[in-house]
């Protein structure tokens, strides 16, 4: 009898769901273009789940997305136009996965070459982007992990860049960090931790785990997400971390490419070596 109640009351917690789906749509009227593909019905899940399920709620956060990526334009952004940002591997995409098949990206705020806050935010959306259109199926968040090496007071993290970073994140894509893993952070970065944490909503504050490499319980964190053998050296691992700007530039290269067909706006190639850009697109990736 109980096992019985159990599936019921499973059942018509989807069937909240699946209503709750249906009226936010029907409250954002008729959609057209990059918005109609945008907002799928996973996509307003995720919405709806980071504020709790309050249709209202998902309905203001949701419109204020659609009319930051009108304005930013995320789905345009190729690699050409960032690489110069990447070219310490600041921010990139690992060569492996977590545990549950998340596309990991690597963050190391020691390894800051630029100053300019929009260009680095245009980088960092960038790979947002490209790590959404490389998950699996059946998969719809992410991991980061963030390395501290050569962090310091003169090269850290500016606090405008952290709440900008923040506010992309958790407003934008919501749902779509699985956990922030941060990997041995010095001391002086709990100064600066104290700051940047109150523009954190609740859920992002969750997913924010400090790591530590002596501690059992953080090396016990870190193999609960991570195979060990495919985790590099820096994290606790046994593999080897390389990033070669050159190889990883081609890689991101060919993701614009397999992306732009994806979106099915493929620009005539243009340039030298036939390296064109791609634009005008009107799908947004949805694993």
């Amino acid at each position: 009898m109980f096992r019985r109640k159990t599936h019921s009351n499973s059942e018509q917690g989807v069937e909240d769901q699946q209503h709750k789906v249906k009226e936010l749509r029907a409250s954002l009227g008729q959609l057209s273009g990059r918005s109609a593909q945008f907002c799928t019905d996973a996509c307003l899940k995720r919405f709806l789940e980071a504020r709790n399920w309050n249709v209202d709620k998902a309905k203001k956060m949701l419109e204020e997305t659609l009319k930051w990526r009108l304005s930013f334009k995320p789905e345009e952004i190729r690699w050409n136009e960032v690489a110069k940002e990447g070219e310490t591997g600041k921010v990139f995409k690992a060569n492996f996965h977590d545990r549950h098949g998340r596309t990991v990206l690597i963050l190391r705020p020691g390894m800051q070459n630029t100053a300019a806050l929009d260009n680095q935010m245009k980088h960092l959306v960038y790979l947002i982007e490209n790590a959404i259109f490389n998950l699996p199926e059946g998969q719809e968040q992410m991991a980061w992990l963030i390395d501290f090496t050569g962090w310091s007071i003169t090269n850290n993290v500016p606090v405008k860049s952290a709440r900008e970073t923040i506010n992309i994140l958790q407003n934008h894509y919501p749902e779509r960090l699985a956990a922030a893993l941060l990997y041995n952070p010095p001391r002086l970065f709990e100064t600066f931790w104290r700051i940047v944490k109150y523009f954190m909503d609740p859920k992002t504050f969750q997913k924010v785990k400090f790591v530590y490499p002596k501690n059992k319980d953080s090396a016990e964190l870190m193999k609960s997400y991570f195979d060990v053998d495919n985790l590099p050296t820096e994290f606790g691992g046994t593999a080897t971390l390389n990033y070669d700007h050159e190889e990883f530039s081609r890689l991101m290269a060919q993701d614009d490419v397999k992306a732009a067909k994806f979106w099915g706006k493929d620009k005539h190639p243009s340039g030298p070596g036939g390296n064109g850009s791609y634009s005008a697109v009107e799908v947004v990736p949805e694993p």
